[in-house]
């Protein structure tokens, strides 16, 4: 059995310390690209979302490179994530691509059903060797979501531009070569220690934008066009709240234990949209109030074109931006998004910001640190 998983972002840094941990042969596949979007719109239906047809070529892209099993994590509510598993399942089945398909998530059927899903993927394994290696992949999430977190602080303020890119794309390529949680935890710590050593100037007070929407858009650099980098070479620093690591922590772990969840998106949230209706509209709202509250400048909305949940959202987000006086930017992506037309709007919504910063209107200052 030879595992691959989607790419979203950093979960292949998370996924990759749990099966070196768990000693399971598996294969990354290429990092998201045109030629990966290409393969999976040749096969997915015509108005599936932009994150299905990326994960499908994904699967097919590591399928040619040996990988027989797909590892993949599940979802809930009117979100089309929760069919993901079975529709990839059926489309691979079609074209000829004999792929199994592990979903991992705490189904209606209980533990029981859980633990034979793990005992599929670990085998004969001790649970305690199971559990430690769950408990090392989710620091390890939290660490690099850290350093993600880091990057986007250090590069609006960084004297020489693309500093903070260079260092931070080698690491994810170095990532790969990483041996298990504790290389991989080792590399994110000489990385901090090198993106703190870049000269900046401290003095710099950057705007700063928080980016909500679809966790799929919002956190998969090629899906977003590298959204972060783009602001912070504008000099305006970016702040993402939903994470891979929270994902895995409150959605998976918090489930699956009956632990109380950090819920204050949703009180944020109560006065526009006071119940959970998939997705993460409800979390996108939240954070959006939450932004307002906290002084940043500005917020922009990210989704794949159809998202229903998202598109929920945006429509309610016109009454917190008045409330809030929060100029709130929202992007909609799929394989015919432009990058001249993407750049232009960033570039007209940070005039934006920079005209509401010379009237007065500022955020709050924050401090540069490893996190």
């Amino acid at each position: 059995m030879k595992i691959t998983f989607p790419h979203m972002g950093n979960t292949y840094i998370c996924a990759k310390a749990l099966l070196d941990d768990l000693g399971i042969e598996y294969l990354i596949p290429p990092f998201n690209s045109k030629k990966t979007l290409e393969i999976g719109t040749k096969y997915a239906p015509e108005f599936a979302c932009l994150p299905l047809k990326i994960n499908l070529g994904n699967f097919l892209q590591a399928y040619e490179m040996g990988a027989d099993t797909i590892l993949i994590t599940g979802g809930c509510g009117p979100c089309r994530f929760g069919y993901y598993g079975e529709m990839h399942r059926e489309i691979l089945r079609d074209i000829g691509c004999e792929m199994d398909v592990i979903t991992l998530e705490w189904p209606d059927k209980g533990a029981g059903e859980f633990l034979h899903r793990i005992r599929k993927l670990t085998g004969k394994l001790n649970p305690y060797r199971i559990l430690k290696a769950v408990r090392e992949a989710a620091t390890t999430a939290m660490q690099a979501d850290d350093l993600e977190r880091l990057a986007n602080r250090v590069r609006p303020r960084e004297l020489q531009r693309g500093t903070t890119d260079r260092i931070y794309k080698a690491f994810l390529n170095l990532v790969k070569k990483a041996d298990g949680s504790a290389g991989i935890k080792k590399l994110i710590r000489d990385t901090a220690g090198e993106l703190l050593s870049i000269e900046t100037d401290m003095d710099f007070r950057p705007l700063r934008v928080g980016i909500v929407g679809e966790i799929y858009s919002t956190i998969d650099p090629y899906t977003n066009l590298n959204i972060s980098s783009r602001l912070g070479s504008m000099g305006i620093e970016a702040d993402r709240r939903v994470t891979v690591s929270g994902w895995i922590i409150e959605h998976m772990i918090k489930k699956a234990l009956r632990l109380p969840r950090d819920l204050s998106y949703a009180d944020a949230a109560k006065p526009y949209l006071g119940a959970m209706i998939g997705g993460h509209a409800q979390e996108t709202v939240g954070h959006t109030v939450m932004y307002a509250r906290d002084g940043y400048d500005g917020v922009i909305q990210i989704y794949p074109l159809t998202c229903m949940p998202e598109i929920v959202a945006q429509s309610i987000l016109p009454s917190v931006e008045k409330d809030f006086d929060i100029p709130v930017l929202t992007l909609i992506m799929d394989e015919m998004t432009g990058e001249a037309g993407y750049q232009t709007r960033l570039e007209a919504f940070g005039d934006l910001l920079k005209k509401r910063r010379e009237r007065g209107v500022y955020g709050k200052t924050v401090a540069l640190s490893g996190g």
